[in-house]
C-alpha cells in the first residue's frame, strides 16, 4: 500500500462518485477503479457499495476513512515541518528583554510580527537587567536581546539602536509641578525645577546607562539630585511615585502603564535625557531564525524612528509654546522683596 492509494480512496470517499473523483485527481476512471479494487483486495474487504448513481462507504470503509485521513494529515504536517526546518523557520529562539524595553509598544509589535511569520518557532523570553542580558549573550544563554542604554560594548556583540524616545517626569497627580496647558495637556517641567525633589531611580547596576544619563543631566542643570530610593525594576519606581514616595524620570512609553495617581510631564531644557531602545546580538550570528528576528527588528526600528521624527517636531513646537507661556507668566507677576518658598511635600 502506498500513499497514493490512500489519496485515491479519500477522493472517492469524499466525492461518492468514481467519475467525479477521477476528474478531481486528474485520472481516467478505469485506472482509478482498478486502484480502488486493488486496495480492497489488499485489505481483504469491500470499502464501497456500488450503485447506479454513485458509491457509498461500507462500515469497513467508514473506519478506514478516519485512519486514512489521519495518516495523510500526519504526512502533510511532517512535510511542512521538514521544509520549515530546512528554511530555518522551525526551532526555538531565546530573547532577552529588560523590563522597560518590554513595555515599549514597538517591542510588542515586533514579537507579534515575528510569531505571525514563524509559527513553528518557539519563543523563550528572559527578563533581566541590561548588564545581565549582556553577560547572558556572551555566555550564549540568550541569542538576542532588547535593552535600553548599553552598559558595556564587548567586541563580540553588535549593538544596534532601533529607536529612542524622550524621558518624562512621573509625578503624583497632586504634585505642585503638575500644571495644565491651554489644550489640557500636562505642561512641560524645567529640569532645574526638580532640584530638591525626592527622586526614585532604577538601581545603577540594573540600568547603569540610564542612571548615569539622569545624574549627568541634573548636574548640567545645576543641581545634585536627591535620590531617596533605588529599585530593581522601573514598574516598582512607578508604584512608589503613585504612593507619594517621590518622583521619577522614565521613558515616554512607560505612560502606557495606566497607573492611577500618576501624571507624566515632558521635561524642558534636557535634550540629553533620552531613552534608546537597543537590539543586541552576537557578531557573526548566522542561524536563520535569529537573523530573521534581527532583520525584522531593524525594519520596525526604521519605522519607529520615522514616526519619532514626526512626533518630536510636534513636541518641540509644544515645548516652545509652553516655555513662552511660562516666561510671560513670570513677567506678569508682581515682584516681592523676599524670595518665595518652594512648596514642600
Amino acid at each position: 500500500m502506498e500513499l497514493r492509494h490512500l489519496r485515491y480512496f479519500l477522493a472517492v470517499a469524499e466525492e461518492r462518485h468514481m467519475t467525479r473523483a477521477a476528474a478531481r485527481l486528474g485520472l481516467q476512471q478505469p485506472p482509478l477503479s482498478q486502484q480502488i479494487r486493488a486496495l480492497e483486495k489488499e485489505l481483504g474487504t469491500r470499502l464501497f457499495t456500488r450503485h447506479p448513481h454513485g458509491m457509498e462507504l461500507t462500515p469497513a470503509g467508514e473506519g478506514f476513512l478516519e485512519e486514512a485521513r489521519a495518516v495523510l494529515s500526519g504526512v502533510e504536517r511532517a512535510t511542512m515541518r521538514a521544509r520549515a526546518a530546512a528554511m530555518g523557520q522551525r526551532g526555538r529562539i531565546s530573547i532577552g528583554l529588560t523590563t522597560s524595553a518590554s513595555l515599549h509598544p514597538g517591542v510588542a509589535r515586533m514579537l507579534r510580527a515575528y510569531t505571525d511569520g514563524h509559527a513553528s518557532v518557539a519563543l523563550d523570553l528572559h527578563a533581566s537587567s541590561a548588564a545581565g542580558l549582556t553577560d547572558a549573550l556572551l555566555r550564549q544563554d540568550v541569542q538576542v536581546a532588547i535593552i535600553r542604554a548599553a552598559v558595556a560594548r564587548p567586541a563580540d556583540l553588535v549593538f544596534r539602536e532601533l529607536t529612542r524616545e524622550n524621558m518624562l517626569v512621573a509625578l503624583p497627580v497632586d504634585h505642585h509641578l503638575v500644571n495644565r496647558t491651554a489644550t489640557g495637556e500636562n505642561a512641560p517641567v524645567p529640569l532645574r525645577a526638580l532640584a530638591g525633589e525626592r527622586l526614585v531611580l532604577v538601581r545603577r547596576h540594573a540600568a547603569p546607562g540610564m542612571y548615569s544619563n539622569v545624574l549627568d543631566a541634573c548636574y548640567k542643570a545645576g543641581f545634585e539630585p536627591v535620590i531617596v530610593a533605588e529599585v530593581e525594576q522601573m514598574l516598582i519606581s512607578i508604584n512608589l511615585v503613585a504612593a507619594g514616595v517621590g518622583i521619577s524620570l522614565v521613558p515616554a512609553s512607560i505612560r502606557e502603564v495606566r497607573q492611577e495617581g500618576i501624571a507624566y510631564c515632558p521635561i524642558l531644557d534636557a535634550p540629553s535625557l533620552i531613552a534608546p531602545l537597543t537590539l543586541v546580538y552576537r557578531r557573526g550570528e548566522a542561524r536563520p531564525i535569529v537573523t530573521d528576528f534581527i532583520e525584522l527588528c531593524t525594519r520596525h526600528g526604521q519605522a519607529l524612528k520615522s514616526r519619532r521624527s514626526t512626533t518630536a517636531t510636534a513636541l518641540s513646537s509644544e515645548a516652545d509654546t509652553a516655555s513662552r507661556q511660562e516666561n510671560a507668566s513670570r513677567k506678569a507677576k508682581v515682584p516681592v522683596s523676599t524670595p518665595s518658598k518652594r512648596k514642600k511635600r
